[in-house]
This record gives C-alpha cells, sequence and structure tokens, in this order.
C-alpha cells in the first residue's frame, strides 16, 4: 500500500507477488546499467524513511538511501537509489564504490545534503576531490528548531538572504548578520549554521553557468 496506494487493498496475493518480481527485475538491471560516459557536476544525497517495516528487524523503519545528479547542461538524473541506513558510513560507501565499480570514474564537482548523514565519510573515501556543499532546507529547519515559533518567520527570511546572495561577498555580509541578530539570545541556533559556514557557501566557488546545483 505504501507503493501504489489505496488500489493496494483490491489486489490478489498472486498480483502482489507477479508485480514484486516485476519491479525487483527492472531494478536489478537498473542497478547494472554502465555509467562510463557518465560526468556529474552535481549531486544531491538524502536518506529517505518510509512506513514499510524490515522483513528482519519489525522495529526498525525502512529508509531509503538516494542519490541524484545534475549534469553540466543542467539535466537531473536519479542515479541511484538503495536501502539502507541514513547515519551509516558502510551503507552509503556501499552505494558509492557500487557507481565507481560501474565506470563513474569522476566524481562530481560538489555533494549537496543534510550533515548528518553518513554520506560524508563515505564520499571523502570515495570520491575525495568531491567538494562538499551542506543542504540549506535542512540546515535551515534545524535553525529554526532552535528558536522561538515568535522568531522562526523573520529568522528564516534573515538566512534566506544568505544562500539568495548574488555573490559570495554578500553572503558573507549577511551570514555575519545574522549571527550579530541572534547570537546574543540563541546561540544554539547560530552555532548550528556557524559550524558548517564553509561547507554552507561552498557552491558560490563554482560558476554560475551550472544553475540547477546552486542554492540547494
Amino acid at each position: 500500500q505504501a507503493l501504489v496506494g489505496e488500489r493496494a487493498k483490491g489486489l490478489s496475493a498472486n498480483v502482489i507477488v507477479r508485480l514484486k518480481e516485476q519491479w525487483s527485475a527492472e531494478y536489478d538491471t537498473w542497478c547494472q546499467r554502465d555509467l562510463s560516459a557518465k560526468q556529474y557536476v552535481y549531486v544531491w544525497a538524502d536518506g529517505i524513511h518510509v512506513k514499510v517495516r524490515l522483513e528482519d528487524d519489525a522495529n526498525k523503519k525502512q529508509c531509503i538511501l538516494v542519490l541524484m545528479g545534475a549534469t553540466a547542461d543542467g539535466q537531473k538524473e536519479l542515479i541511484a537509489v538503495l536501502d539502507g541506513y541514513r547515519e551509516s558510513e558502510q551503507s552509503w560507501s556501499e552505494l558509492l564504490l557500487g557507481l565507481k565499480q560501474r565506470g563513474l570514474a569522476r566524481g562530481p564537482k560538489i555533494a549537496v545534503g543534510d550533515g548528518a548523514l553518513g554520506f560524508w565519510a563515505a564520499l571523502r573515501k570515495v570520491f575525495p576531490e568531491t567538494r562538499e556543499q551542506r543542504c540549506w532546507v535542512h540546515k535551515t529547519a534545524n535553525v529554526l528548531n532552535k528558536m522561538p515559533r515568535s522568531v522562526q518567520p523573520k529568522a528564516k527570511a534573515d538566512l534566506h538572504e544568505i544562500w539568495q546572495a548574488e555573490t559570495k561577498a554578500a553572503a558573507e555580509q549577511a551570514f555575519d548578520h545574522f549571527l550579530e541578530k541572534y547570537d546574543a539570545k540563541y546561540q544554539s541556533a547560530c552555532d548550528c549554521p556557524r559550524k558548517d559556514r564553509e561547507q554552507l557557501l561552498a557552491f558560490y566557488e563554482f560558476p554560475a553557468e551550472y544553475p540547477e546545483g546552486r542554492r540547494h
């Protein structure tokens, strides 16, 4: 039901088995496709929890590791989907090494993701030349969660001033303004972006002709 919605209620056991076999075969073929001709400028990594229980542990929810990529011309592609653990370096290493084994010899120029992912430790080993960009969507949510609700709308707008800035110099200025404005009352909220400042602004080091990967 998590996959096909309410229509699942009318499916017989035999139909479900056939669908599962069909999907599994299609997924296996897709996971073995050749990647030697691919070159990604940006990749986005995330772990998505779904309401499906693992067969070997009823207390653990399934997590799907997802890697999206963008080519130099801005074309977005789904690169990899693998079940695993969001914070696990081992799970992400398995995903990245699998890409390398199928021909993805050159790592992306920059990778975007939440700081809590085990992805980063794996990336540094498999594609050490790739720059790290922390995801502003996740970071903004983490910062706002450390502030009173009455402050959140204005703080969110001030955070947007940072990553929406046209130049790195303007972003640095907006970053300093945010810290000066909120640090006295909400130090823990300010510590959240402060510790990842370099990684939050990494995308400014890359040319604007790659618009699909900037400001994410």
